[in-house]
């Protein structure tokens, strides 16, 4: 799944690609991707994209005199490619990967495609970013300016999770997910089992700020990247997460891995957990 540092590249290649552009034409594909009706899609046709913000792992498209707001979040298997031109016939509603058009008056544009059978991307057309649920709920950006050790901490206070759901929390901490919950907890030397309440003052300093450095890298590993690319180059820059079985980039250790039902997390024995192996089963816990 896009997280920050992805959505924030796709968001400085839009900002490029699109703004002062108008959009021509927005072809919905697959009914189960758009979450709103009004205003309907074709109240952006004619309009010129104004801006592109991130709302965490939401891309934020504006445009028109009146603000609209093209909101999309990927999920786990969508994408944004951009094309330079298309064919001349529509595509088929339904027929293959894509989930929305949009063309703009050059001809150029960009296709939002899912692959899989689980469809979970989300469009909205809004005319306030808080009106989509996902994005009202949204904690803190962690790579915003206003967002220092003390606001951290604040947001820690009274968490009774393990560190790795609390950081994956969206209505905690906007636009972390599960590849950079892992690589921040390795770079932390965390266990992602440890409770939040048992931090001290200290593991919460470094917790926030190898957070933030891990995701200021990886933005900037990401900046300049073609869309098409971005995927790769995020499973490049990955030090622990997908890799499993790997030896560990700092201490040489395998990799291990813990599987649930839905998803799975990676982790280095000797840099985070003393050296013991979590227990690989749902509900894990540290063997004792």
């Amino acid at each position: 799944m896009p997280e920050v540092p992805e959505v924030e590249a796709l968001r400085e290649f839009l900002d490029g690609q699109l703004v002062g552009k108008e959009i021509v034409r927005v072809l919905p594909l697959t009914i189960n991707a758009l979450k709103t009706y009004d205003p309907p899609l074709s109240a952006l046709e004619g309009a010129t994209v104004t801006a592109i913000a991130r709302h965490g792992k939401y891309l934020d498209i504006v445009a028109g005199d009146a603000g609209l707001h093209l909101a999309v979040h990927l999920a786990r298997a969508g994408w944004l490619r951009w094309k330079d031109s298309f064919p001349p016939e529509p595509p088929r509603p339904g027929k293959g990967p894509l989930a929305l058009r949009v063309v703009l008056g050059e001809g150029d544009g960009f296709d939002l495609t899912e692959a899989g059978t689980t469809k979970r991307l989300a469009v909205h057309l809004v005319r306030d970013p808080a009106d989509v649920p996902g994005i009202a709920r949204l904690g803190p950006d962690p790579l915003d300016d206003s967002f220092d050790r003390d606001a951290f901490a604040r947001l820690l206070a009274g968490e009774r999770r393990q560190i790795k759901g609390a950081l994956r929390d969206q209505s905690l901490i906007a636009g972390i997910g599960n590849a950079y919950s892992d690589e921040i907890l390795h770079a932390a030397k965390m266990s992602p089992f440890k409770p939040v309440k048992n931090l001290s003052e200290d593991e919460i300093t470094v917790l926030y700020e190898v957070m933030r450095s891990t995701l200021r890298e990886a933005v900037e590993r990401s900046r300049g990247v073609a869309a098409g690319r971005l995927k790769a180059e995020k499973k490049s820059g990955l030090r622990v997460h997908g890799r499993a079985g790997e030896p560990c980039p700092v201490c040489g250790d395998t990799i291990r891995e813990v599987s649930f039902s839905d998803s799975s997390l990676q982790y280095c024995p000797t840099c985070q957990t003393g050296g013991k192996p979590l227990a690989d089963r749902r509900m894990s816990r540290l063997l004792k």
